[in-house]
C-alpha cells in the first residue's frame, strides 16, 4: 500500500492512498477525513479496510510529507558499514542517535534554501521508518509489527555547524531543511528490503549507493533500542542513517550549491527530488 498526505485546492490537507493510478482520500467510518498519515496511524484504524472505502480526490492536490508533525524524529548517525569506512571510524557497539525538530522537516515538493550562514551544506539520503503502533521496550523479534512502512529523507546537514562541537544538533535542525517523502510504502510491498539499493544523486551524478543490508543496526534493532529510551508513538520517524559518498568526505569536499538537484531513491518507493536555492 502506498500512502501519502496532500494539500487540496480548498486549503485542507488529507491522507490518501495511491491505487490504480489515482489518489483516493482516506476517511474514518463517519466520513471525516484524516488530515495526514500521522492522524490515520494514531487513530488505530485498519489501513486496508480504510483504503477499501477511500474516495477519489478531485483537483490537483500537492504532495506533502506523509507525517506533518511527528511527535519524535530520531536519526541514526554512521549506520552504514561503507560510510563508517569512509569516515575512518570503527563500527559502533550501539546506535549513534540524535533528534531532529519537527520544524526542520519539509515537504517533498518544496525547495530547500541554502542558508547564507553556512558554507558547508551537505546531502544525506536515508531510509526512514514510520512507526505504526506505539510501544516501549519493544523486543527486536517483534519490532517489525510496530512499523507502518518506510519513506525517504534527505538529512541535509550544515557541516560547519554540525562539527563546531561534539553535539550534532546545530547542523541538523535548520528550519525547513529536511525533505521527507514523497510516500509511505507499507512493508508488505517491499519484500527483501535488505537487498534493495538506496541511492543519492546530485545533478544526475550518483554519489551514494548501498543496499539496506549494509546497515550496522537494522530496522528491528533500531526500533528496539530507541523504544528503551522513549515511548514510540504512531507517526514517529526513525531515519536509519546514510551510506558512504557524502560531499563532506570527498577530497576536496563537494558541498551543495544553488540550483543543485538531489534525488534520493529506493527501489519500490517514489523518488524524493529536491532543488536547492540561495537564500534571498
Amino acid at each position: 500500500m502506498r500512502l501519502v498526505t496532500v494539500a487540496t485546492p480548498d486549503g485542507a490537507t488529507t491522507a490518501a492512498v495511491r491505487a490504480d493510478g489515482e489518489l483516493r482520500a482516506l476517511a474514518a467510518e463517519d466520513g471525516v477525513r484524516y488530515p495526514d498519515i500521522g492522524a490515520l496511524l494514531r487513530s488505530g484504524a485498519d489501513l486496508h479496510s480504510t483504503a477499501a472505502r477511500a474516495e477519489p480526490l478531485g483537483g490537483e492536490p500537492r504532495l506533502l510529507r506523509p507525517v506533518l508533525a511527528p511527535a519524535a524524529t530520531v536519526c541514526v548517525g554512521v549506520n552504514y558499514r561503507a560510510h563508517m569506512r569512509e569516515m575512518g571510524r570503527e563500527l559502533p557497539t550501539s546506535p549513534t542517535l540524535f533528534a531532529k525538530l519537527a520544524q526542520a522537516l519539509t515537504d517533498p515538493t518544496s525547495e530547500v534554501v541554502l542558508p547564507a550562514a553556512s558554507t558547508q551544506v551537505d546531502y544525506e539520503g536515508e531510509l526512514v521508518v514510520v512507526i505504526g503502533r506505539g510501544g516501549r521496550n519493544i523486543p527486536p523479534a517483534g519490532a517489525l509489527g510496530f512499523v507502518a512502512g518506510v519513506t525517504l529523507m534527505n538529512d541535509v546537514s550544515m557541516r560547519d555547524f554540525q562539527y563546531r562541537s561534539l553535539q550534532w544538533f546545530a547542523g541538523k535542525s535548520w528550519r525547513a531543511s529536511t525533505p521527507v517523502g514523497p510516500e509511505l510504502v507499507t512493508l508488505d510491498e517491499l519484500q527483501n528490503l535488505g537487498e534493495r539499493e538506496l541511492t543519492t544523486t546530485v545533478n544526475g551524478e550518483v554519489r551514494q549507493r548501498a543496499t539496506i543490508g549494509d546497515l550496522v543496526f537494522d530496522i528491528p534493532a533500531l526500533v528496539a533500542d530507541i523504544s528503551q529510551i522513549i515511548e514510540l508513538q504512531p507517526g514517529d520517524l526513525i531515519a536509519t542513517g546514510t551510506p558512504g559518498g557524502v560531499g563532506h568526505a570527498m577530497k576536496p569536499p563537494r558541498y551543495l550549491q544553488p540550483g543543485d538537484v538531489v534525488e534520493v531513491a529506493l527501489e519500490g518507493v517514489d523518488t524524493l527530488r529536491t532543488t536547492f536555492t540561495a537564500e534571498a
